[in-house]
This record gives structure tokens, sequence and C-alpha cells, in this order.
């Protein structure tokens, strides 16, 4: 039934969560686990001065590690993953690669960025992939 699990990461001990349950579903159904991060444009766009560079780098290394923690778990739980680190805006991001990816269920926590990132993102990254996604989505609380 679910052979291909998104689990979008924004390196938050709230992924933790949620992870739990994409490995015990992708043990249950023997399915690859893949581990999103996406890089958020409007960060990036926000910074195009001096720094840009370095800020970009410096997030595509917190999404290197954010999805290298994700993969190690599944990992050691016996599941194939796939990581990915994308640049975007991320609820259009996780939508995109769960249809280009043949994705069968995406699960995700609702909680992961403070509530002051999430106001300055308006709203919730979570709620927007629900609505959009093709697939269904499990939102871990």
């Amino acid at each position: 039934m679910y052979d291909e699990i998104l689990v979008p990461t924004d390196g938050s001990e709230a992924v933790d969560r949620a992870l739990d349950h994409a490995i015990r579903l992708g043990t249950d159904h023997d399915a690859t686990l893949h581990a999103l991060y996406v890089v958020d444009q409007r960060v990036t766009t926000a910074n195009s001065g001096d720094l840009h560079e370095e800020v970009v780098a410096d997030l595509e290394s917190q999404g290197e590690s954010a999805v290298d923690a994700v993969a190690d778990a599944a990992s050691e739980a016996g599941l194939d993953v796939e990581t990915h680190v994308a640049h975007g805006t991320p609820d259009t991001e996780i939508v995109e690669y769960a249809d280009e990816s043949g994705i069968d269920v995406i699960v995700m926590s609702p909680e992961g960025k403070s509530p002051r990132e999430r106001i300055r993102s308006l709203g919730s990254v979570s709620d927007r992939v629900a609505d959009d996604a093709s697939v269904p989505v499990f939102l871990i609380k």
C-alpha cells in the first residue's frame, strides 16, 4: 500500500515524532523512506546582499544534516532511504517532490519551527501541504 514514504524535515526535534511513525509504516510495508529538506527561497532572497552565498551554504549544510539524521534512523531500522535537498518554497517543493517521485504518503509534524518563524512564513507548511497534496498526509503531533 505504501511503497514510497516522504518525511519532510526542517531539522527540528518535532521531526523525530513524525519519523518514528514513518519508520513504523515503512517497516510494515517494506517501503523506501524519502527525506526532504527545502532551502526556503524566501530566506535566501531576503539575504541577497554580500552574505547571500554564505546564507545559502549554511542552509544547505543544515539541510544535509537534517536529511542525514532521517536517513541514519531509517537505515538503522533496515529501510531503504533516499535523501534530497531542494530550493524553493517549502510547501510547494514538498508537494512537487511527492508528485514527481511517486510518493504514496507524506508523514510530517505540524510543529517544528518556533511560533515566531511560523508567523513570518505566513502559516503552517504542513497545513498547506495537507491542502495541496494529491496523496494522504499524516500529521503527527
